[in-house]
């Protein structure tokens, strides 16, 4: 028999937050204690989310650690950026595990985070101590860990794509390309011009070209997968969809492979990954297709007249992206199956 493990929600009101009300609610051993956003605090969620009235018809809570200390077990933080490290710090001293979907713990150098999120940073000890997220690499290290740095969407699509022929040393690593995409959805609920409907409607749009903050937490896993410095271009796209994110990678290979080969070797690396499907030789998934589920999908063209791989890899940005891998990292934490709860089919079409 499996405890019951109490969990709060900071952030109640975001998509985040929704997405792990979503799935929390169909988890064996998950009872959600509390949710707590500071702007909305004494409000019901349902009257901002509706649709949840059965799970959320309830008040959300204001910040009390002495509270959260006697009651919980583990907080998710499905807050912006500059918030959680304000908090973790606190909430680790009284022996409550954390999941943080910001980016406040994914970056090991302050000097980088100050440069890229130009905020200071949290304290490099509480920094030190947060595991990096991406479930199906680091399972070890997220078992025993407290404080988990949730990976950003754009990184987890990208480095589940190229983590198989960075440990094979199969590519330059100083010739990676990533042209990705993603739906209105990853830029949040608040109101923004830019996701303004007649704004995003029938149009495209590359946005933060050699700025954009998952720019160098890409650069620090691969570096550190590598074991070598690196640099890659990294240009975003959003896109008038919902949800989705596509990462299509261009990479040049040392010696040329077979897409069947490389294929071949997808699936062994991932063999033991329920959550990342490895489709055959021709066929290139699409974000539908993964919509509403953790799962991520990769497909692998290596062009022999060229010498260059093309990767297409493709997540829901607010499941497998945010809400679906922070559970699929407690379910790992707390070493049950790490489908538990999550083990849904995508929503087509």
């Amino acid at each position: 028999m499996n405890k019951i493990v109490k969990v709060a929600i900071i952030g109640g009101t975001g998509y985040g937050a929704v997405e792990l009300l979503r799935f929390l609610d169909n988890h064996p051993y998950v009872e959600v204690a509390s949710i707590i956003s500071h702007s909305n605090s004494g409000t019901e969620l349902s009257t901002t989310y509706p649709h949840i009235i059965e799970i959320a018809d309830r008040q959300m809570d204001s910040l009390d650690i002495e509270v959260l200390a006697q009651t919980i077990d583990l907080v998710f933080f499905a807050t912006p950026s500059n918030v959680s490290k304000n908090i973790i710090p606190s909430l680790l001293e009284k022996g409550i595990k954390c999941i943080d979907l910001s980016g406040d713990f994914r970056l090991k150098q302050p000097e980088e985070y100050e440069k890229w999120y130009q905020s200071t940073p949290a304290p490099q000890e509480v920094v030190n101590q947060a595991t990096y997220g991406l479930s199906e690499i680091y399972p070890e290290q997220i078992k025993n860990a407290t404080l988990i740095a949730n990976p950003g969407c754009y990184p987890t699509a990208t480095l589940l794509g190229l983590m198989p022929v960075i440990k094979q040393e199969f590519i330059n690593n100083q010739t990676i390309i990533i042209d990705a995409k993603t739906g209105v959805s990853g830029a949040g609920r608040s109101l923004s011009l830019n996701v303004h409907f007649s704004e995003m409607n029938e149009n495209f749009k590359a946005y933060k070209l050699g700025e954009h903050k998952h720019i160098p937490e890409i650069e620090q896993l691969l570096k550190n997968e590598a074991n070598t410095s690196l640099q890659v271009i990294f240009t975003p796209h959003i896109v008038p969809m919902t949800r989705g994110i596509m990462s299509t990678i261009y990479v040049d290979l040392k010696d040329y492979k077979t897409t069947r080969e490389l294929v071949d070797l997808y699936k062994d690396y991932y063999s033991d990954h329920p959550f990342v499907r490895v489709r055959p030789e021709g066929t290139i998934p699409s974000t539908k297709e993964v919509y509403g589920s953790n799962y991520c999908d990769i497909g692998l063209y290596a062009d022999e007249r060229t010498g260059k791989l093309t990767i297409i890899s493709v997540i829901d940005n607010l499941v497998k992206g945010a809400s679906g891998q922070a559970i699929q990292n407690m379910n790992i934490m707390n070493g049950w199956d790490v489908t538990t709860g999550l083990k849904n089919i995508p929503i087509y079409p």
